[in-house]
């Protein structure tokens, strides 16, 4: 051990604290460690000095990078939509939506960016600036993927199509350049003729995800605190992987990733996943990110007039590529938005450096020309996020009202829309009675219908409704309810006249998905409720200020988040979370999930705040 793995473990637990400190939100964590290394490095205080511990600590640190990398990417991004598997409803919704598909925006803006990557290259050829042609197809090319999704999730973007579009970009910005870089690097050192045997890598990853397929269904039954078994299943896939890829001359930082793909898809529980963020991004990430920097040394770049300039031009080269990517996002997204996109798509850090790393083992690239691609890549993550949050105008995103459709006018169904908050639904009655609509229409939104004929509710869009609520007689309620969860229909409630748990009629109404309810029941439980806990009838009654709500979360932001860490939770009490219809009894430790129905207490004034933040829809169907 030496005094200078001891300057920079200090510096990567100082880095983020320093920030925090001094609110520094613009520099992502990364560059800011590189930008520590440079300080504490040959380029001004000389504090660290390179020995094989800190080289062995940046390898680990690259391995883990490229590994996370591989996890991070979310491949039911690049499913479609099976359109036959849809209700009538969905398919509606679904072809009411853009025709282009993120996907597909994300594809076409790549592909335009590759080739500007591959112009540029050329252009520094001819000039005689930078003659490896490859390799500056390569990094031109490539992008941030790490910096790009911390952005998106502090711009709640993540789950929306805009997002969504990004983010697929710099997926193939990473996954692209990478496989090229690994051709690249065979054919370089010569070892073209066995470039077939990376197919190994492919074929041993697939073993892998076969035989460790179930291996989480059954994992917290095997699994003790002191062996951690899903880390140690992590750690075999990559070393295994790693080792291999340097076996048949391929480059670690492939295995890595491929290590970071076959993890993913075997769906690993959060707790794991968290794990493995805490091992890479708390212990081995910072030392790479921070050697970077100590190993750069500033001023000799500067003293070279050719790399004075190559900086700015490399910087340029890095934004140029990306431009193009504009009229790739411009296919579906306002062109304000699409200029967004298009720098957000312009950071590059993390495989450029890694990148770097790769060809300078190969001596493909001299020690000033790296320096420069990597202070280019430094800048890029500075201005880029910067640039972003001022061009991109988010779309109105206040909480869309829920829209509920009652049939049936009567003495329950008036009262209960006219209680319900007009800030957050979107009622409507209707009845096929005259009697019925001349006698409530001035009090609530009724509307009259010829019949109660399914295909002619469907036909007038009445059955296009986030919640359907079925208030007439039992056999109208059974026949409409089972026709709107066939049309589609998430949540159907429907009246049954029934005191019987046998009640054949009951029970496919339950087995469909409908919630029933009857005046018998009802009447049950709060007589129940009174005896047990006569406190409750104030909660359920409209007198005092505490009552019961539900929130449906739609905020990605949300998703993933423990309960005890949501901003508001010292001013709710939350009894219960549905989740696919099942109930939860929640702990301070449960972690919230996107379409959880969220059962909680509290004062009036709070619940807009509440529903604002978790309601939010951050979500869209493409």
């Amino acid at each position: 051990m030496t005094l200078s793995l001891v300057i920079v473990t200090v510096a990567m637990f100082a880095t983020p604290m320093i920030l925090s400190r001094f609110k520094v939100s613009v520099v992502p964590t990364s560059v800011a460690e590189v930008i520590v290394g440079i300080i504490l490095g040959q380029s001004c205080l000389h504090l660290v000095k390179m020995n094989s511990v800190l080289s062995y600590l940046s390898t680990l640190g690259v391995i883990f990078l490229m590994f996370l990398s591989g996890m991070e990417i979310d491949f039911s991004l690049f499913k479609k939509n099976s359109k036959k598997r849809m209700t009538p409803l969905e398919l509606k919704k679904a072809n009411a939506q853009p025709q282009t598909s993120p996907l597909k925006t994300a594809i076409l803006a790549y592909g335009l960016s590759v080739v500007t990557a591959v112009i540029l290259a050329i252009l520094f050829k001819v000039s005689g600036l930078f003659t490896n042609f490859m390799l500056a197809t390569i990094l031109f090319a490539t992008v941030s993927l790490g910096v790009v999704i911390s952005l998106l999730k502090e711009n709640e973007l993540l789950s929306k199509p805009f997002g969504q579009a990004i983010l697929l970009f710099a997926v193939l910005g990473e996954v692209v350049p990478l496989l090229t870089l690994t051709v690249y690097s065979s054919l370089y050192s010569g070892k073209g003729e066995t470039l077939w045997l990376i197919s190994l890598i492919f074929i041993v990853a697939a073993l892998f995800f076969r035989h460790f397929r179930k291996f989480f269904t059954f994992f917290d039954t095997i699994n003790k605190s002191t062996t951690q078994l899903d880390m140690r299943l992590a750690f075999l896939i990559i070393i295994t992987l790693v080792v291999l890829a340097e076996e048949v001359g391929a480059e670690n930082i492939l295995g890595a990733f491929v290590a970071g793909i076959v993890v993913k898809l075997l769906q690993p529980e959060e707790e794991t996943q968290r794990k493995l963020d805490s091992i890479g991004y708390g212990i081995f990430i910072p030392y790479f990110f921070i050697i970077t920097g100590v190993k750069l040394n500033i001023p000799s770049l500067l003293a070279s007039p050719k790399t004075l300039i190559l900086i700015p031009l490399f910087f340029i080269a890095f934004i140029v590529a990306k431009l193009p990517a504009y009229f790739g996002y411009r296919t579906r997204f306002s062109k304000g938005n699409s200029r967004a996109a298009a720098i957000l798509s312009t950071t590059t850090i993390t495989l450029v450096l890694a990148t770097l790393t790769v060809a300078e083992e190969l001596n493909a690239i001299t020690p000033q020309q790296s320096g420069a691609f990597i202070l280019a890549g430094i800048l890029t993550c500075i201005f880029a996020p910067i640039l972003f949050n001022k061009l991109y105008k988010p779309e109105p995103e206040d909480v869309q009202k829920t829209k509920v459709t009652i049939i049936g006018a009567n003495f329950l169904t008036i009262p209960a829309a006219q209680q319900v908050s007009k800030d957050w639904y979107d009622v409507k009655i209707y009845t096929d009675k005259q009697a019925d609509y001349t006698t409530y229409k001035s009090r609530s939104n009724v509307q009259l219908v010829k019949s109660l004929n399914p295909d002619d509710l469907i036909e007038q869009e009445i059955f296009d409704t986030d919640i359907l609520v079925l208030a007439y007689n039992t056999l109208v309620n059974y026949n409409l309810a089972m026709n709107a969860k066939k049309y589609g229909v998430k949540e159907v409630i429907a009246y049954i006249e029934s005191r019987d748990p046998n009640d054949t009629m009951e029970k496919e109404l339950d087995e469909a998905g409908v919630d029933t309810i009857n005046k018998f029941s009802m009447d049950v439980n709060i007589l129940r409720t009174a005896i047990e806990s006569p406190s409750m009838l104030q909660v359920l009654s409209d007198g005092g200020d505490a009552h019961i709500y539900e929130v449906t979360v739609r905020n990605a932001r949300f998703a993933g988040l423990e309960i005890h860490k949501l901003p508001f939770i010292k001013d709710i009490t939350i009894s219960r979370i549905f989740r696919n219809r099942h109930a939860i009894a929640p702990h301070g430790e449960t972690r919230i999930q996107l379409n959880d129905h969220i059962i909680f207490s509290g004062e009036r004034d709070v619940v807009q705040k509440i529903r604002k933040s978790l309601g939010r829809l951050n979500e869209e169907n493409y």
